[in-house]
């Protein structure tokens, strides 16, 4: 038996409102402003200079792994309205089978970000770091970087905030 979205009938609007409703955890932007604040200035330092859709990517691939479903609907929306595909989007989780689909700067850009979130694991291999550095000057590499931490640390405040996927709170 196959199932269509007709036959499921589904209030995502009012799914993420009642999952709203029910978060009980802090507001971190109201309980440390300055904090927030700092976070928000780092992010936007780390982006200058990279390409809009290359900063997608790899807040989309940080997300992925890290679980975070706030995020991860927040920066595909980014995407999408920066002109991103939709096949390209559905393959950043698999890039390695996809690589046709990525260019070499991306792919490295890609390798990085999943060195860089799971550090714990082995650190970050020198064949990443190198497969970076040869698509990227330094300063380029180390906004790239910068913004692999950034997208970690809005994570890892979204995971434990328990923020709501679908409450975008920027618009």
């Amino acid at each position: 038996m196959t199932t269509n979205t007709t036959d499921i009938d589904i209030d995502i609007a009012g799914a993420i409102s009642e999952a709203e409703a029910a978060r009980t955890r802090l507001d971190f932007a109201k309980s440390a402003p300055k904090v927030f604040r700092a976070i928000v200035g780092f992010d936007a330092a780390a982006r200058e200079g990279l390409d809009p859709a290359l900063v997608e990517l790899i807040q989309i691939r940080a997300s992925l792994l890290n679980h975070c479903a706030y995020c991860l609907h927040m920066h595909t929306n980014d995407a999408r309205k920066a002109g991103e595909s939709e096949d390209r989007l559905h393959l950043v989780a698999v890039w390695r089978e996809a690589r046709h689909f990525f260019t070499e700067k991306e792919q490295a850009a890609l390798a990085l970000t999943e060195a860089v979130t799971l550090v714990a694991d082995g650190g970050v291999p020198d064949e990443a770091y190198a497969q970076a550095a040869a698509q990227f000057d330094d300063t380029e590499l180390a906004h790239v970087l910068a913004l692999i931490m950034t997208i970690n640390t809005w994570n890892r405040v979204a995971l434990a905030t328990g923020k709501v996927a679908g409450t975008d709170e920027r618009r």
